[in-house]
């Protein structure tokens, strides 16, 4: 067994919703075993409020969240990302920074329960659902035995997590 602390960032056009819940999840569920960040290709530079909201309600300690440009973690002295995982499609078909140490990457594409519209309860059960939708993919990633499976398998068990979740609507 290996006592690696893996870093996985998980990228979004805004950084203020999908990616940043995800950062939440992974820390949590990663048992120390991975170390999450969030970054957004054009952020908005404050986290949505419906985001914190949920994350509190789910006990989430939420000190970390705020909105950040992807580039923060291309630059030298920035943690050597191990994944890069996007959770948008904006963010997903955009030209990203190179990251140092060539880390894997997937793109596991959530809805993004800002852009609902409707009332206020309705636009809490769109963030709920993503919320559900990254724990699910967090959570088989999480349980991926990641010093016993060569790297080539791992990228395809990657992209398949990304694919096998139904979306909502």
């Amino acid at each position: 067994m290996t006592d690696q602390i893996y870093n996985v960032l998980f990228l979004c056009t805004g950084n203020s919703a999908r990616s940043i819940l995800a950062e939440a999840i992974l820390n949590r569920v990663g048992a120390g075993r991975f170390k999450a960040y969030s970054a957004g290709s054009h952020p908005k530079g404050e986290v949505h409020p419906f985001t914190l909201q949920l994350l509190k309600t789910l006990n989430h300690d939420t000190s970390f969240a705020r909105s950040k440009d992807w580039e923060e973690f291309a630059a030298p002295g920035a943690p050597e990302m191990n994944f890069v995982f996007t959770v948008c499609d904006n963010a997903a078909n955009e030209s990203c920074p190179v990251w140092p140490g060539q880390p894997m990457t997937a793109h596991w594409g959530v809805p993004d329960p800002a852009e609902v519209e409707g009332t206020d309860a309705e636009r809490h059960l769109a963030f709920a659902e993503a919320y559900r939708m990254l724990n699910n993919r967090i959570s088989i990633f999480v349980s991926l035995p990641m010093s016993m499976v060569d790297k080539l398998a791992l990228q395809k068990r990657l992209d398949e997590i990304g694919r096998d979740l139904p979306r909502a609507g």
